[in-house]
């Protein structure tokens, strides 16, 4: 299994119109074949010393490999994505995970 979850800041943070048009780009993607689970979220109403609550979505995928998640880097559709929506964002940040 591969774990990619990507923290996205936006540069007019608390806009809502720019999170609406973020999401929709995101939901584009879900469609992308080699993505066998996704998640849109926000931060959590939780609130201790270790929990990073400062970014405005978040998007987690699930691969069963590597080499599907790579597939997915050079997709059309996550082309498309960054094209269209990284002028949304100021900040992102990704942490990826394999099976140990």
């Amino acid at each position: 299994m591969f774990v990619h979850h990507v923290f996205f800041w936006l540069k007019n943070a608390g806009s809502e119109e720019d999170k609406a048009k973020l999401l929709e780009g995101l939901k584009g993607m879900t469609s992308i074949d080699v993505i066998k689970t996704s998640h849109i979220g926000v931060p959590a109403n939780t609130n201790r010393e270790v929990i990073e609550r400062g970014y405005d979505l978040s998007w987690l995928l699930i691969f069963d490999n590597p080499d599907d998640q790579e597939i997915y880097q050079v997709h059309p559709e996550h082309k498309a994505f960054v094209e269209k929506c990284s002028s949304l964002w100021s900040k992102v940040v990704v942490y990826d995970a394999i099976d140990i």
